[in-house]
């Protein structure tokens, strides 16, 4: 991520507390500066790319947005969701955003999730390439 430019978290999940926005911001060493929330409801009914493609369409961000900007993203849960937003968001980034990994707060009653790490994707798809052979 670049460190010089503004943050933009898009969170297709439940909403992020302060407490886990501050987590996050520590994590990267630099402040979000705006979060987009973004409804990740599918209807399993329906296929699902032109619904993912909704779904980053709903970011409201430009071709040079998505080029340019530092984005970080808190995926949906729904794993098939996940899988597609992340290859759609890769065509449009030229790149695997980083994510935001949550965890269970242990014995937390009512149940509470902290923010566990943030995922550098890219990383891992370069590192990957070096095993490929």
């Amino acid at each position: 991520m670049n460190l010089n430019k503004s943050m933009i978290l898009l969170n297709f999940a439940h909403p992020l507390t302060t407490e886990q926005l501050r987590h996050i911001e520590a994590l990267l060493g630099q402040p979000i500066d705006r979060v987009i929330e973004i409804p990740s409801q599918v209807d399993p009914q329906q296929p699902l790319a032109p619904q993912v493609v909704a779904m980053a369409d709903a970011a409201g961000l430009t071709s040079q947005q998505w080029q340019t900007e530092s984005i970080l993203i808190n995926l949906p849960s729904l794993n098939y969701s996940a899988a597609l937003l992340l290859a759609e968001l890769h065509g449009r980034c030229g790149y695997f955003p980083s994510c935001i990994r949550l965890r269970p707060v242990k014995d937390a009653l009512p149940p509470r999730f902290e923010v566990a790490e943030v995922l550098n994707l890219q990383a891992v798809r370069d590192a990957a390439r070096q095993r490929r052979g």
